[in-house]
């Protein structure tokens, strides 16, 4: 089986194409090849038992996503993005590559003329207040970001194409994933792994919201598995319902920083400074608190459920133990 996993160089992609190497399978089928695309150009895996292709290209010029979907893979991830708060930024940037780039790839799958399985990476994003203490799945899309806007639109686009059987397409809603490896990024939602990952390292952090905030979260172990499940899932149980929400957990900044005391001392904690900032204050109080994410479980998805697992895992994963 040919797998192409669009966004490869990023914190996701990546540690799923190194579990891919390790694992060799999704569900029940072998891989033979990976084709690892991205704007800049994804570092080579080590050890792969099957054939391994990197591509570097922006998926939202004329032609680049043609080139992706050439020797027609039987999966595709499309993960490829600007992050939350770049998208907000630079306007023309995020609907560039987040919607132009995925309607680019939904068009040249329906034109090579074959019905792969297409993953789409979608976010909790796409709500936004006024919501319920708990969101349904099939609560009405209200996005306050253009990232969320542009989410919103390819998970349509996904339905869409589904529905004319141009591919067959599942979209996963990725809570915030916590704790992000490697350095900050520009993604608003960053302070929640900066306030894990830099003290646990020694170094300070800053908090700029409050510690009664509220988010739904799971980590890059958990994400990673997301992608293998929605793979090998039989998709005729979707319906017409292609998105789902995943599995996470509900947890405010102050439970945060409680259980990272209970994984590594209060001292630890102590290396967070707080600093609020209003504008990201206001932009965290239009964010999801807590999903329902029963279908997903239903269907074989599944998540931490305190968030000292979560530390725990970016710990293993990250520092070897």
């Amino acid at each position: 089986m040919k797998i192409l996993v669009t966004g490869a160089a990023g914190m996701i992609g990546r540690k799923f194409c190194e579990a891919l190497v390790k694992r060799r399978n999704i569900g029940s089928r072998s891989v033979v090849r990976l084709t690892m695309a991205d704007a800049i150009k994804p570092a080579a895996l080590v050890g792969a038992p099957f054939d391994v292709s990197t591509l570097s290209a922006d998926i939202s010029d004329p032609g680049i996503a043609e080139s992706f979907v050439a020797d027609r893979p039987e999966i595709i991830y499309h993960l490829a993005a600007v992050v939350s708060g770049e998208a907000e930024a630079d306007f023309d940037k995020g609907y560039r590559v987040n919607l132009t780039g995925t309607h680019r790839l939904f068009e040249a799958v329906r034109q090579a003329g074959y019905q792969p399985r297409i993953v789409f990476a979608s976010s909790i994003a796409v709500f936004g207040t006024p919501f319920p203490e708990t969101i349904r799945e099939d609560y009405a899309f209200a996005p306050l970001t253009s990232y969320g806007t542009q989410k919103a639109i390819g998970e349509l686009l996904l339905a869409d194409f589904s529905r004319r059987d141009f591919f067959d397409g599942i979209g996963i809603r990725f809570p915030t994933i916590c704790v992000r490896p490697g350095k900050p990024n520009k993604a608003a939602s960053g302070f929640f792994s900066n306030i894990i990952r830099e003290p646990l390292k020694g170094e300070p952090a800053v908090l700029p919201v409050s510690e009664d905030v509220r988010h739904w979260f799971a980590s890059p172990r958990a994400a990673v598995d997301f992608l293998f499940h929605a793979g090998a899932l039989d998709l005729g149980q979707l319906g017409s319902r292609r998105t789902l929400n995943m599995p996470g957990l509900s947890a405010t900044v102050g439970e945060m920083i409680a259980s990272l005391k209970d994984v590594a001392g209060a001292d630890c904690a102590k290396l967070i400074r707080r600093q609020p900032d209003p504008a990201i204050q206001k932009m965290v109080d239009g964010w999801p608190r807590r999903l329902d994410a029963s279908r997903a479980e239903t269907l074989g998805f599944h998540a931490e459920k305190s968030f000292e697992e979560i530390v725990h895992h970016h710990i293993e994963d990250e520092s070897a133990g």
